[in-house]
């Protein structure tokens, strides 16, 4: 896509990529937890991606980048793994790191390429991720400076084009700039490609090594996480409702239901 299809005001291009430092069968247990389909595909070595079909941000006013900073964290809780989103509309383009409890970092581009994050967000990501802390830091800080030929597309691709040395290589057509309802048909059709299941699906034990984690295998671990995803869940939906984020209210809204979830099913094998 050209700089000039990605002008402001543009309503072209919105689109998103989750990508999960795991395996797709691992990514594929926690899936559901956004509570949408999605192709999952292999996104290099020990990676994976989401590729979201449409969402919210198509059908209301909810910003992409807050969607899927929600679900980046939603997944990142739910896991051992972190999860990084990329994400792209006609006004900016950026990408949100999510692992664990920790906040989520990310930074933020201009259409025109004008960097509007704080390069410390770099650092840390760089941190987060295990890259080389010279190197790898030294081709980020790049992304963060004024460069009038490169536009906030082209940015991201830089970003990927550092994060193949983590291991990312993303199959061929899921590039930024593409709209989700070209982005969702593509993945669809790639080699090794599945769908996430639907919400309330019950994997089996041995469909993934997190499986002992999972609420409807009642061990402690899965307790454990249970409670850590209600404890993140609740504050998550207060600050998703001031904040009127549907992404943010919905990530901590399933937080909280898979939390319950699975203390319950706890207790019941306990009893």
């Amino acid at each position: 896509m050209s700089t000039e299809e990605f002008a402001p005001g543009s309503a072209v291009g919105s689109g998103a990529l989750l990508l999960c430092r795991a395996d797709p069968d691992s990514v594929a247990a926690v899936a559901p937890l956004l509570g949408e389909r999605m192709p999952l595909v292999p996104a290099g070595e020990r990676w994976s991606v989401l590729v979201p079909e449409g969402g919210p941000w198509r059908h209301s006013d909810e910003p992409v980048d807050r969607v899927v900073t929600g679900w980046a964290a939603a997944l990142a809780v739910g896991a051992d793994w972190p999860v990084l989103a990329l994400w792209w509309d006609a006004d900016r383009a950026g990408y949100t790191l999510a692992s664990g409890f920790r906040r989520p970092v990310g930074y933020v581009w201009l259409a025109d390429g004008t960097p509007a994050g704080e390069d410390e967000a770099m650092r840390t990501f760089a941190a987060r991720l295990g890259l080389d802390p010279v190197l790898d830091l030294q081709a980020l800080d790049g992304l963060t400076r004024p460069d009038r030929e490169a536009d906030a597309l082209a940015r991201l691709r830089g970003l990927l084009a550092v994060l193949t040395r983590a291991g990312i290589t993303l199959p061929a057509g899921l590039g930024p700039g593409e709209g989700a309802d070209r982005l969702g048909p593509v993945a669809g059709a790639l080699p090794g490609s599945r769908w996430t299941e639907a919400p309330g699906r019950r994997p089996t034990a041995d469909e993934s090594r997190l499986a002992a984690w999972m609420p409807w295998v009642g061990g402690p671990g899965a307790r454990a996480l249970a409670l850590a995803q209600m404890a993140a869940g609740l504050p998550l939906t207060f600050w998703g409702l001031r904040r009127r984020s549907g992404g943010w209210t919905t990530a901590g809204a399933l937080l909280l239901a898979h939390g319950a979830l699975g203390t319950a099913y706890g207790l019941s094998k306990r009893s």
